[in-house]
């Protein structure tokens, strides 16, 4: 069995793993200002480190951290380059940037200031100076600030929610809720509106129009979960138990066992009220900003989305959607580090503290700390053995890392734990690939049949289960078939590309084995298994001086490290000599038929 194809397919098969577990851009203007945050395994300069730096030094350290998403150290930078030239604007407006992209309001709030004493127009600079006049309750100054803030469809109707809030807060109800109607724009406006109009009317316990608000934007979209729990809460209080629990259950047969509802349900039955969504003010602000930043985020507005969901935990610190989005969109940039700390503040009390722990033992991994992961995985699953979420996380860390009779137990348990009526196939994908690796072969191949019962037409499964026939020499037609069709489905996937050409190099097809494997490089040209494969097959036809070349980049393109002593034996040595035989015989005869053109 050729271990170099098993990492491809095993690498293939934890890339999917990876999307199955588990909402208009900024101004180009910002988006170009706007570094979006290191991953945490650079350290933050020290004092020393900013003293040895000439302010044109700082200046490029800073763009190259702002380049790299670093916003900690690009802040830092750009305020030490900002002290030895003050007046300088790009610098002041840079360091604004950074400081509110990495969340360091206090430094935000003293850098909008100033550049809000030479540009009074400066949308962002008004908008942070608004949320920390709404943050100390002052509620005038917020309202001047965030009438000033407004620019575009969401900025203006950011502006306006925030100010309505601030109107609410200084005790003036009516003003708000007449300042969020008066509001036109895009048709996804509505929704925001009769959200946060009827969390107004709660905030000043006019009930009623809470619920003529409320029921107005779930009219609009049943599926938000904001809407709902909004909603549903204000029911809980203001109607029976069972109208509650009904609109709960029903956004639950649409999306379900989310946490939040899965709590309020259960709150419900224990004869509770639900408290209302928000409770002031600055939690209603941080609410709108959160809303409209996790929705940007979800749409490829990840600058903008960055200042509004940290400026939302800067109003409401333990805000746990929030924190999820932030966690999310850290981790839509590759910063799993940063994304960690975000993780590492959710409320111990929070229902999506399981969530969170889920997220970031898979962010540990990522950044080798595997161990950790594991640690957390096991002790969700010891909390609730049924978690199937929990037990995949864990079965594709240890699959990703090799712990292959580890993973076919925690598949089992998913598998044992799932609703029997509606059987997942990936779970048993996944266990058959360890069981296939820790030397079962006949448990993977009913897991793998049992999967592809399942998904008949899952192209990873074709792959697989028709690669392991192939590479046995058992069930030849059968698997090639399966190989084909896998590769009619996904005629770009290099990886199951390369699965047919090594395929054919297993039978000793290689005329077949060289085009096939010459069009999976063209795929994944920096694979080093391709190369290698492809190597091999170069050499089984004569061409040795090009084998020899697809050897040596397989083995510059850092190859797994059991392999690499393979690799550079045939580089010394080439192949040895084929055995007389079916294979030789094969090869030959198929040779016979590209010579025709057959």
């Amino acid at each position: 069995m050729n271990f170099s194809t098993r990492s491809s397919r095993v690498a293939l098969a934890a890339a999917m793993a990876t999307a199955m577990i588990v909402a208009p851009v900024a101004s180009s203007a910002f988006a170009e200002t706007t570094p979006t945050i290191d991953n945490g395994l650079s350290a933050y300069p020290t004092a020393r480190d900013l003293q040895g730096l000439s302010p044109a030094g700082s200046y490029l350290a800073a763009r190259h951290a702002s380049a790299d998403r670093d916003a900690g150290v690009a802040a830092s930078f750009y305020r030490a380059a900002l002290r030895s030239d003050p007046k300088n604007a790009d610098l002041l407006d840079r360091a604004f940037i950074s400081s509110v992209a990495d969340g360091e309001m206090d430094e935000a709030v003293k850098l909008a200031g100033k550049i809000l004493a030479t540009d009074k127009t400066n949308r962002v600079a008004r908008l942070v100076e608004g949320v920390h006049a709404l943050k100390l309750k002052r509620y005038s100054a917020a309202q001047q600030n965030f009438n000033q803030s407004v620019r575009g469809p969401i900025t203006d109707l950011v502006a306006t929610l925030l100010s309505s809030y601030a109107m609410q807060g200084a005790g003036n109800t009516s003003a708000a809720l007449a300042n969020i109607d008066k509001l036109t724009g895009p048709e996804w406006y509505p929704i925001f509106k009769n959200l946060h109009a009827g969390l107004i009317d709660e905030l000043a316990n006019r009930q009623k129009d809470a619920g003529v608000r409320f029921e107005a934007a779930y009219k609009l979209d049943d599926t938000a979960l904001r809407i709902v729990d909004a909603y549903g809460r204000w029911m809980s209080r203001n109607k029976k138990e069972a109208e509650a629990a009904q609109l709960f259950e029903t956004f639950d047969k649409k999306v379900p066992r989310h946490p939040l509802i899965v709590d309020a349900l259960k709150d419900l039955k224990a004869g509770k009220k639900l408290p209302a969504q928000i409770d002031t003010p600055q939690s209603g602000a941080a609410e709108a900003l959160y809303g409209i930043g996790s929705s940007l985020t979800r749409r490829g507005g990840e600058d903008l989305a960055l200042v509004y969901l940290q400026l939302a935990l800067y109003l409401h610190p333990n805000h746990p959607l929030a924190l999820l989005s932030l966690a999310d969109l850290y981790e839509s940039v590759k910063k799993p580090q940063l994304a960690i700390r975000i993780y590492e503040r959710m409320p111990e009390n929070s229902p999506l503290k399981r969530n969170a722990q889920i997220q970031m033992a898979t962010d540990l991994d990522s950044v080798d700390r595997t161990d950790e992961a594991l640690t957390i995985l096991k002790s969700v699953t010891a909390e609730d053995s049924k978690d199937t979420e929990a037990l995949m996380a864990l079965g594709n860390i240890e699959r990703a890392r090799k712990k292959f009779a580890d993973c076919s137990g925690t598949y089992t348990k998913a598998i044992d734990a799932s609703d029997a009526a509606k059987p997942n196939w990936v779970l048993y994908y996944f266990r058959g690939i360890c069981e296939e690796r820790s030397k079962q072969w006949p448990k993977a191949e009913a897991d793998l049949k049992k999967a592809l019962e399942l998904q008949p037409e899952q192209a990873h499964v074709l792959n697989y289960l028709g690669y392991s026939w192939v590479d046995q020499g058992i069930n030849l037609p059968e698997g090639m078939a399966m190989i084909r069709h896998a590769v009619d489905q996904r005629p770009d996937d290099g990886y199951i590309v390369d699965s047919l050409g090594w395929a054919y190099f297993r039978i000793g097809d290689y005329v077949n084995a060289v085009k096939t494997l010459e069009r999976a490089i063209d795929l994944k040209p920096e694979d080093p298994t391709i190369n290698d494969h492809l190597g091999d097959a170069y050499w089984r036809v004569g061409r040795t001086l090009e084998a020899k070349y697809q050897w040596a980049h397989a083995r510059d393109l850092k190859p797994e490290a059991e392999e690499l002593p393979k690799i550079e034996a045939k580089i010394a040595n080439g192949l040895p000599d084929l055995p007389a035989g079916p294979a030789a015989a094969s090869n030959a005869n198929e040779k016979k038929k590209d010579d025709k053109g057959g």
